[in-house]
């Protein structure tokens, strides 16, 4: 399994993404809408409307890279920020939400077991 270190700094964006964006997509908006440096040693966090669906974007020495997580069942537990700027959490929190904690609460989702796709 491919996951952030977890002494990485975190950045959520609180913003609902379309995920048909890509990496210049999403790092246009953690330059213009987060107003950060997508070039900096971080991470940063996208879903969907019904969060159900992840992007990490982080810049590694000559490129981008892109991590994608689609739930089948449930949703991320998205941390409630009122203002809409961007969140920041450690790395071990970002694995706990990747884990389906709600990082107030601390309850996972439930594991899933499938024989087949579809």
């Amino acid at each position: 399994m491919i996951r952030p270190a977890t002494d990485v700094a975190v950045y959520l964006c609180r913003d609902v993404v379309d995920m048909r964006k890509s990496i210049d997509g999403l790092a246009l908006l953690v330059q213009e809408a987060m107003e950060l440096n997508p070039f900096e040693p971080a991470v940063f966090v996208f879903c969907n409307r019904q969060r159900d669906k992840v992007k990490i974007l982080a810049w590694e020495r000559n490129g981008f890279v892109l991590w994608y997580k689609r739930l089948e069942q449930e949703r991320f537990k998205w941390p409630e920020q009122a203002d809409g700027s961007p969140m920041a959490l450690t790395g071990q929190q970002l694995n706990w939400l990747l884990d389906g904690y709600d990082i107030a609460r601390m309850r996972p989702h439930q594991p899933l077991f499938f024989d087949t796709v579809g």
